[in-house]
């Protein structure tokens, strides 16, 4: 059984609490590794390694610092088995998407190397004779990234990579649920060659670590993925130092299949943007509205779609989807559907736990489809992050944006139509940062990974995610000395 030490200034050291707490695999509930419980003292020491470090750091080239994380990134690909089945055992995620995950989390830092030399500021004409304004982009500081459960090696990579390319250093706070895979970056970033102090990963109690990381002085941005109310508090804490903050938030993206949609294809984009990793993607198809005039014909090709997903085990190749990720989790599926039933929707499919041979230990939940839903419904409304959707009918363009809109998120939102028109219309009437237009969910880097409402603030990924981690400094040159 391992025991993960916190990874500070390039070295493995143990918490000042000298407790562990145990890392449990969502499939079979066994212990797959332990951590380290760190304290508010083992934060400081990760700020202040990355505070001295970031002294050295910033005044390399931006094209020197991207060398040594293209080293970084080679190094995960050098070892993606290893961490493609990591994820698996802690998260429950299918091995052929953490597989995908330790790729993605790759790239993500290569993409961000490609903006080394891309780091760009301005010269602007003064008002004054003999003067030029000079504004510059510099780096801000010691970063703390707190990521989420659901993607922990790629939400890490894509928080590290822009972060130490534009001359930040870094601490690391992955949640208890799944630090595993992210901890091990710590041996790959000795592999790679990155200064002491740089890359700094640290665990502990969520709520005690992320108040001391973020309250910090020495702490200049935080960059988080997780629950709307963990990001409101960040916000409100982050407040008292005025430092800025980047939050990608909770969802409930709505899917919209529009009269004249090629059902065949978004049957299967509903499909896959609903219960990838059984459901717990932040973009995830949380509302499925379907026109009224093909609702029969779509639900027919729908239903037969859920009913043939596998569910198993999550390193076989042949699993559609895996466990929930621990049993809080698990208890708030049968809670929603639960609270659905009473306000009046149809149970179509699912909506239980499974149990048998296979399924005596773990957390698992089958695909779940309500009916007879209405917009007033709690399930409408709460992010269910997780195998269950509700469906609804709609009858006009108005009708279905008033509903879609209807949300205290607005992180996501997918339509499927061949009519320009209704792409147009709906690119400027759907009040969210992302709208995906005749395919399911999936951001790509060079996109902007951003929120409306309460699903987040700053936004990620791109040159205009990549500028979050850059402060702006401004001269004014006056170059008249008579």
């Amino acid at each position: 059984m391992k025991t993960y030490q916190l990874f500070i200034n390039n070295e493995w050291v143990d918490s000042d609490s000298g407790n562990t707490a145990p890392v449990l695999s969502p499939a079979t509930e066994e212990v797959v590794a332990m951590v380290q419980e760190g304290t508010p003292a083992d934060a400081e020491k990760a700020l202040q390694a990355a505070h001295e470090a970031f002294a050295t750091w910033k005044k390399l080239p931006p094209r020197v610092r991207a060398e040594k994380l293209y080293r970084l990134a080679a190094e995960i690909r050098a070892n993606a088995d290893y961490l493609a089945e990591l994820l698996v055992r802690e998260q429950g995620k299918l091995l052929r998407v953490a597989r995908m995950e330790v790729g993605v989390t790759a790239s993500f830092i290569e993409y961000a190397c490609e903006n080394a030399r891309r780091i760009e500021g301005d010269i602007i004409p003064s008002d004054n004779p003999g003067e030029q304004i000079w504004i510059q982009k510099i780096p801000r500081g010691v970063v703390v990234a707190i990521t989420a459960w659901n993607f922990p090696l790629a939400l890490a990579g894509r928080k590290l990579g822009p972060a130490l390319v534009a001359g930040n250093t870094i601490v690391i706070k992955p949640t208890g649920e799944t630090p595993l895979a992210t901890l091990e970056l710590g041996n790959l970033a000795l592999k790679a060659g990155i200064p002491a102090g740089v890359i700094n990963i640290v665990t502990g109690p969520g709520r005690e670590m992320g108040n001391a990381l973020v309250l910090h002085q020495l702490t200049k941005m935080v960059t988080m993925t997780g629950s709307t109310p963990v990001g409101q508090q960040i916000a409100r804490n982050a407040a008292e130092n005025l430092i800025p903050v980047q939050l990608e938030l909770g969802g409930k993206a709505p899917f919209i299949v529009f009269a004249d949609a090629d059902l065949d294809a978004a049957v299967e984009g509903a499909l896959h943007s609903r219960f990838d990793n059984c459901g717990q993607v932040c973009t995830c198809n949380e509302r499925l509205y379907v026109h009224e005039q093909v609702y029969d014909a779509f639900m027919e090709k729908f239903m037969e779609r859920v009913k043939s997903i596998r569910i198993g085990d999550p390193m076989r190749e042949d699993t559609d989807m895996g466990p929930k990720v621990n049993r809080k989790e698990l208890e708030h599926m049968e809670q929603l559907v639960a609270t659905s039933l009473r306000e009046g929707a149809t149970l179509a499919y699912g909506g239980q736990r499974l149990s048998g041979p296979g399924f005596e230990k773990g957390f698992w939940f089958q695909p779940t489809i309500l009916t007879d839903v209405t917009q007033s419904m709690t399930i409408v409304h709460e992010e269910s992050f997780g195998p269950i959707l509700p469906v609804l009918k709609f009858s006009t363009f108005e009708e279905v944006v008033g509903y879609a809109n209807d949300s205290e998120y607005g992180l996501a939102a997918m339509i499927y139509t061949r009519d320009m028109a209704t792409i147009l219309r709906c690119n400027e009437e759907l009040e969210f940062g992302e709208i995906y237009v005749n395919r399911g969910h999936g951001e790509q880097h060079q996109g902007f990974h951003n929120g409306y409402k309460l699903s987040g603030l700053g936004g990620e990924d791109g040159k205009y995610g990549f500028e979050q981690y850059l402060e702006k400094k401004t001269f004014y040159i006056n170059y008249q000395t008579s």
